[in-house]
């Protein structure tokens, strides 16, 4: 007879799989992530090469200048509000149901007054719109 206390069994849990799925999962995350850099992006605007295209239909310029002030085919907007650019596109528009639009921004213009010009013209339903830039000096 053996009367010896039983010692019991030290339960041991093996880490070395659950190290391995981590250390797959760092990588897969490592090599399917993006990493942006737009901070570092040195943009000049607005400069084009391009040849110069003449149209038949019927032009609706929109000057933007620095100050975000519109001007649309040599007449100057009261305001910046989408309302008073909307009934002067279609003032400018006449009868015609799909003008050219031709935005012409300087490049200090804030971004905002640019992408309300776009979004009157689209509200209208003017779907050729294009911008005006000079072509760098070589």
């Amino acid at each position: 007879m053996n009367f010896r206390p039983h010692k019991p069994e030290e339960l041991d849990v093996n880490v070395t799989p659950l190290i391995d799925v981590v250390f797959l999962l760092l990588i897969f995350f490592m090599v399917s992530t993006t990493f942006d850099r737009q901070s570092e992006l040195n943009i000049e605007l607005p400069e084009a090469s391009g040849e110069i295209t003449e149209s038949e239909k019927v032009e609706i310029e929109i000057f933007i200048g620095p100050t975000g002030k519109f001007t649309i085919n040599g007449n100057e907007i009261i305001n910046t509000q989408i309302e008073t650019l909307l009934r002067a596109l279609r003032e400018a528009a006449g009868n015609e149901n799909e003008p050219r639009v031709i935005i012409s921004a300087d490049k200090n213009t804030p971004h905002q007054a640019v992408m309300t010009a776009m979004d009157a013209s689209r509200q209208m339903g003017f779907i050729h719109i294009s911008f005006s830039a000079v072509k760098p000096d070589q």
